[in-house]
């Protein structure tokens, strides 16, 4: 690795799965709370989340972000689930100022989804770090999507933690939510293998063409706003860093609960 890498703060995706994935004690929340321990401290948190998917573009400027519980159907448990953490309103503006000429206004209304609190309650579980939100504008293309990440790598050099939280495959047609260790079909795992090969590759431009890449590809992301994310991670990739899986598998066969990490 070389001397600039070794500089760079982290950066990673997480697939976060379905919300209930948050409640219990399994292999994917162990493996996100393994990772917390694992990662060097940052001084804030930049969020990429699928589930703030909307035709603005907008970065969360309050200095203490509600919990949003944005689902239904589930246990009350899980919407009396709270993520106190505080936001930051100078990381805000930095942001906004990085995107320039993309003018990101800054947001007082929204807070923090369950894409960024469902696993942040694992990896920083006293939140005590700052966090920030970054919403995907959904009149933006991949290519656009992907300009926008390039633009935040200065933050790894200020400590700054960038993470997508989406899923690389996500179909909730096909999802079984009465067998999570149901197998996944061969056009998930063909599409996930193309992915993690690009990133291995370094290769991560031809992710921008994600669609063009398998003959399943359409079935793997029926919609962008989960697979986004993971731009924002491939634009902030370095020519040294080092890339890893630490979290891997497939919830209900369509669900990839893949985590990528740049070192």
């Amino acid at each position: 690795m070389n001397n600039s890498a070794r500089s760079l703060m982290p950066a990673l995706f997480i697939g976060h799965g379905n919300p209930m994935m948050t409640l219990g004690d399994n292999r994917y929340t162990r493996k996100w709370s393994e990772l917390g321990q694992m990662l060097t401290q940052p001084k804030a948190i930049l969020m990429i989340s699928a589930h703030w998917y909307i035709p603005e573009m907008r970065v969360t400027a309050m200095k203490a972000p509600r919990t949003i519980h944005d689902f239904y159907g589930f246990p009350k448990e899980l919407f009396q689930l709270e993520y106190p953490a505080s936001g930051s309103p100078d990381l805000a503006e930095q942001v906004a100022d990085l995107l320039l000429p993309d003018k990101f206004d800054s947001d007082f209304e929204w807070g923090l989804d369950h894409g960024t609190w469902a696993v942040l309650r694992h990896l920083y579980p006293k939140a005590q770090i700052p966090v920030v939100q970054l919403s995907l504008d959904m009149r933006k293309s991949s290519e656009e999507h992907y300009r926008l990440g390039q633009k935040l790598l200065s933050l790894r050099e200020q400590g700054v933690l960038v993470i997508g939280s989406g899923n690389l495959v996500h179909n909730l047609r096909g999802f079984d939510w009465k067998n999570p260790q149901k197998e996944p079909p061969g056009w998930a795992v063909e599409f996930e293998a193309w992915n993690r090969d690009k990133f291995q590759r370094g290769q991560v431009e031809d992710l921008v063409d994600y669609l063009g890449s398998v003959d399943g590809a359409h079935l793997a992301v029926p919609s962008p706003d989960h697979y986004l994310p993971l731009l924002y991670l491939a634009a902030l990739k370095n020519s040294g860093d080092d890339v890893s899986f630490p979290v891997e598998g497939f919830d209900g066969g369509t669900m990839s609960m893949i985590s990528v990490l740049l070192t």
